[in-house]
């Protein structure tokens, strides 16, 4: 349970000014917070793998080399070209 002196503490080592009719609001509050971090913490993870709940270890496959156009004949048709690469005008200026 957070005592209202707790939360004076708190409120001077943090340097903050605590008004005296905030520090009930001020003390249910942190005790709101600190049973929420409670819950959380008591949350167990052993009962399954939150990364697979699907149960598919990779849906993707495996790459492949496989052949592909000749780099000559996809290039016939660029406007400029350079060293196997199309070349394209730089409109950032």
């Amino acid at each position: 349970m957070v005592t209202k002196e707790e939360i004076m503490k708190i409120a001077i080592l943090s340097k903050l000014f605590v008004a005296e009719d905030e520090i009930d609001r001020l003390t249910e509050d942190m005790q709101e917070i600190i049973s929420f971090a409670d819950t959380i913490n008591r949350a167990s993870d052993a009962e399954g793998d939150f990364d697979s709940i699907t149960g598919l270890s990779n849906a993707l496959r495996e790459d492949e080399v496989v052949p592909s156009y000749d780099r000559e004949r996809i290039l016939q048709n660029a406007g400029d070209s350079d060293d196997g690469c199309f070349l394209v005008k730089n409109i950032m200026k």
